[in-house]
């Protein structure tokens, strides 16, 4: 049966021979044989189980996620078909934030402001699972309170919400275009009204609030919709919202 050495592998797959020592080390994946000089060889079965590990750690699974699942299953056809759905599934989500996002650079490149945009287009194809995910991890209590008071919203509501978060980011492209910094008193009394937004489903403390500026700023959909309005703007946003929970926020959320 052929076998390749780590440094053929290395230059097949784009792994590095460091990645790999490291899915031995710690049983994700094995090689087939270790050669003189502790060389390590792969064979097919090992290449299949690297591209199915490859595959899940492009849909954000972790390492210990992945060895579950291969090690649960049985049958590789079946599991590279759930792949694939998967893949396709995430092709159609950025093909459409895609669309999303030429669509507002249109609306901004015609007339240099959010215009007559439908705000609920801006965020087309957001996949929010992650953040919520996260939320409910890290703050479930806000968690709940969120969840009590989006129950008797309706689409109305949501889509005036919607239009509230474009027109604020229009806003704060204006004060990042206008060079002021993020602690001027315009731009932070545009943070409040941010603050104040939120408070409607639940109350952020210091910590939380310049949380979820970061989480605007990081890679992701959000950071995709405040960069399409403004190069620069999610790394502005991130830091006003920093610098407004450090001056007026504590652990109880608003000190005024």
């Amino acid at each position: 049966m052929p076998s390749w050495p780590t440094g053929q592998v290395c230059r097949m797959t784009g792994v590095s021979s460091r990645t790999l020592r490291h899915y031995h080390r710690i049983g994700l994946l094995r090689p087939s044989a270790v050669g003189p000089g502790g060389v390590r060889h792969y064979g097919p079965a090992e290449l299949l189980r690297l591209q199915r590990i490859l595959l899940m750690r492009g849909l954000g699974l972790a390492l210990a996620d992945i060895a579950a699942v291969l090690d649960a299953d049985r049958d590789p056809a079946g599991a590279l078909r759930v792949h694939l759905r998967d893949l396709l599934a995430e092709r159609d989500r950025v093909d459409t934030l895609v669309t999303t996002v030429r669509r507002t650079l249109a609306a901004l490149e015609e007339e240099g402001t959010m215009g007559d945009l439908d705000p609920g287009t801006l965020f087309a194809g957001f996949d929010t699972a992650a953040y919520t995910d996260r939320a409910r991890t890290q703050w479930p209590d806000e968690w709940a309170q969120a969840a009590r008071a989006a129950e008797g919203r309706t689409p109305a509501d949501w889509d005036a919400e919607r239009a509230e978060q474009a027109a604020q980011l229009g806003r704060m492209a204006a004060h990042l275009a206008a060079g002021r910094p993020v602690t001027d008193p315009l731009v932070q009394a545009e943070v409040h009204e941010h603050y104040l937004r939120i408070t409607r489903m639940w109350t952020p403390d210091a910590d939380a609030f310049a949380h979820l500026g970061r989480v605007y700023a990081e890679e992701g959909a959000w950071r995709e919709v405040h960069e399409a309005v403004a190069p620069g703007l999610a790394d502005y946003q991130c830091d006003a919202m920093a610098a407004y929970a450090l001056e007026r926020l504590d652990v109880r959320g608003d000190r005024t």
